[in-house]
């Protein structure tokens, strides 16, 4: 897998599905998405984005989760048909 097919989860418009990949930050943070059901290999979708650097909804597992921007910026999503022709 090549990193640069990698974006952060911030960087995805709304409706975009992808599967986290990992998670560019300390423990704390990383346990903190593992909670919430935000681990790699899971699927995710970007539900919408907050105006003015707002928080990040997605959907994870059929749950809604909302994150803040400087968290879901540390997330790492491959999109899904981002690998398309590798």
């Amino acid at each position: 897998m090549s990193f640069d097919l990698l974006r952060p989860l911030t960087d995805l418009p709304p409706g975009t599905e992808g599967v986290l990949v990992g998670v560019h930050g300390g423990p704390g943070a990383s346990l903190r998405l593992r909670r919430l059901g935000l681990r790699p290999g899971a699927r995710v979708r970007t539900l919408a984005l907050g105006p003015w650097g707002g928080p990040v909804l997605v959907e994870v597992d059929g749950c809604r989760v909302a994150l803040g921007r400087g968290l879901a910026r540390r997330v790492l999503v491959r999109p899904n048909g981002a690998d398309a022709g590798t």
